[in-house]
């Protein structure tokens, strides 16, 4: 279990209580609230009208309450913008401050933490949960409770602490997006981001806000440009460096550690790169993988 590790992760809590916590957040985002249980957590967004990504969040139940796992610093504004649709609903809208998210990765993390490998299975842990990553199996478990109670049974278990680099690298590698460090707020939408692989949206559920551009993109193929993992030899290259394919335009760098990137790249340029009509970014040449 040596490759087995935790990293505490930067991200905020928005609790949704009250008796129309479902109700509500089923008509506001892409995946299925109802699927949301004390055994299962799922991934989902909020989108604008446009359908253009706002947050990405992963979202579990503890208690009676709806929690989404959201990205460090833009809690605010997700409580912002969910809190607009509130209206009459017997919802209470929060920001819990005493439970942290972990992540716990490597080959057997879900085996370790006593879950299987099948996408969200969630359980009940010591004032909070643990859950298998609900995007991929790949990226191990997520366990949020208070910071002490969660310190308290990696080390019982034997985890040790790894770096935040260890973990984003592998992130990288499954050119998984996090967040606006990848995402432009008002601008991206869902399956350039390939949300639909990492199991973010739910195509049977009822209407949510973004769901007709959002299938449209789907249904009608319109998609010009997606995320894609890309290599290189070197350090890693600044975030929103232009890429090019024979002197034009064709993407942008978006997250990176040393020699990976996660980019946005037109499709047509995915297709037409080659040896010897390579990909570049700052003179560097950069190779697809993912």
């Amino acid at each position: 279990m040596s490759d087995i590790k935790y990293i505490k992760l930067p991200r905020s809590l928005v609790v949704i209580s009250g008796a129309d916590s479902n109700t509500f957040l089923q008509g506001l985002i892409s995946q299925n609230v109802n699927k949301v249980t004390y055994k299962k957590a799922t991934y989902g967004a909020l989108l604008s009208p446009q359908g253009k990504y706002l947050h990405d969040f992963c979202i579990s139940k503890i208690g009676n309450n709806l929690i989404l796992d959201c990205e460090q610093g833009r809690e605010k504004e997700l409580l912002s913008n969910i809190g607009r649709f509130k209206l009459r609903a017997k919802v209470e809208i929060s920001y819990d401050k005493n439970l942290s998210v972990f992540a716990v990765f490597g080959e057997k993390a879900t085996q370790l933490l006593n879950l299987s490998n099948v996408l969200g299975e969630s359980k009940k842990i010591n004032n909070g949960i643990s859950f298998v990553d609900p995007r991929t199996i790949d990226l191990g478990c997520r366990i949020i409770a208070p910071e002490l109670d969660v310190i308290e049974l990696l080390k019982r278990l034997s985890i040790k602490e790894g770096t935040f680099i260890e973990y984003d690298t592998i992130r990288l590698n499954l050119c998984i997006p996090d967040g606006t460090r990848d995402l432009i707020v008002n601008k991206s939408v869902l399956l350039e981001a390939n949300f639909d692989k990492l199991h973010g949206i739910d195509w049977e559920k009822g209407c949510y806000i973004g769901q007709e551009v959002t299938a449209r993109s789907k249904f009608r193929g319109l998609l010009k440009r997606r995320l894609v993992s890309v290599s290189y030899n070197g350090k890693g290259i600044n975030t929103g460096t232009l890429i090019f394919l024979d002197k034009k335009e064709v993407g942008t760098i978006r997250s990176s550690v040393d020699g990976l990137s996660i980019a946005m790249l037109r499709v047509d340029a995915l297709e037409e790169a080659s040896t010897n009509n390579p990909l570049t970014a700052n003179g560097i040449v950069i190779s697809k993988f993912n």
